[in-house]
């Protein structure tokens, strides 16, 4: 009972106690209603099927329950998938605690706090700062336990916060790389750009889209913060200084059809669109090679114009290679 979702292999019995991170009910060809669940353990997620089922299905397996699934893994059009033979909501004395089966972002929540307030320091710029540390504080209790997404990439708990120290990271070296980079304006956005997103997505656990999210989205609803906490802090909405920063922000997914009102036009707003894109495509990526066997390919990535990618023998003897001795 000690294995993991994701260390069974196609064919494999399975059977374990997960999380339903989503259970979504549709309607089959038939008009009879299945449920489409998304399993979760702290190795990852998977999807299956459950037919033909009842009110009293629908009313016991909800999103956010753990139960006892025994199935096999099978896949469906290069994606892993389970077929359900059983499942059940734990009996008394087995687990059933949510948060035991979460996956987690691999930096403690402590360390990413210190990380991030370690870089409000070189955010030098007086306007910048203040309105980086106003919204930080507002939404510290959401912003270092939330995904960064529902899907495709950094969706784990503490993902939001991870993924922006990712970014930071990144744009240290960048800066380091070309002076002429206003390091503050980028530091600043690179913070705020996704905390919208903790309006936008519901919970780190059954995380869902919002009224607020689906209809506004979160990159309107961090600038539209942005314009209130100018006027808490007293600043002017139509300084450079602010509206800069709220064109890095408005900027960051490059492109229209993408969902940014404008284009970047400023040399910083480009740079946090690249680095963005870059950490966003390197986690998805990762992730699903993770649960990949040498010489195969991934399962096809949504968030990646549905391309495979291959895993091939020298990334998992880089990885022994580069790890570290335990002392």
């Amino acid at each position: 009972m000690d294995e993991k979702l994701m260390s069974y292999q196609v064919g494999d019995k399975i059977e374990i106690f997960v999380l339903l991170k989503a259970a979504e009910v549709r309607t089959a060809k038939n008009n009879k209603r299945y449920i489409a669940f998304t399993f979760e353990d702290s190795s990852g997620e998977m999807g299956g099927m459950y037919w033909d089922a009842s009110e009293q299905d629908i009313e016991t397996f909800k999103a956010g329950k753990v139960v006892h699934l025994i199935g096999k893994r099978e896949e469906y059009q290069s994606k892993p998938q389970i077929k359900i033979s059983q499942l059940r909501t734990p009996n008394v004395g087995e687990p059933s605690d949510p948060g035991q089966f979460v996956t987690r972002a691999p930096m403690k929540k402590s360390e990413m706090v210190d990380e991030i307030n370690q870089v409000m320091f070189e955010i030098t710029n007086p306007t910048w700062n203040r309105l980086t540390r106003f919204l930080i504080n507002k939404h510290q209790a959401d912003f270092f336990d939330f995904p960064a997404a529902k899907t495709n990439h950094h969706a784990f708990e503490g993902g939001l916060a991870f993924h922006t120290i990712s970014i930071l990271r990144l744009a240290h070296s960048v800066c380091n790389q070309y002076p002429n980079v206003n390091a503050p304006l980028l530091y600043a956005a690179a913070i705020l750009h996704d905390l919208g997103k903790t309006v936008e997505l519901s919970d780190p656990i059954t995380t869902q889209y919002t009224v607020a999210g689906n209809l506004i989205g979160h990159i309107s609803l961090i600038d539209g913060e942005l314009v209130e906490a100018c006027q808490t802090l007293k600043l002017d909405p139509s300084s450079e200084d602010v509206i800069l920063l709220r064109h890095m922000i408005l900027a960051h997914h490059g492109l229209l059809e993408y969902g940014s009102p404008v284009r970047p036009q400023v040399l910083e707003a480009e740079i946090l669109h690249d680095l963005d894109e870059l950490d966003a495509s390197i986690m998805a990526i990762q992730t699903s090679l993770d649960h990949t066997e040498p010489g195969e390919f991934s399962e096809r990535l949504f968030g990646m114009d549905n391309r495979r990618f291959f895993e091939f023998e020298g990334t998992k003897n880089h990885e022994q290679d580069t790890k570290k001795p335990e002392n």
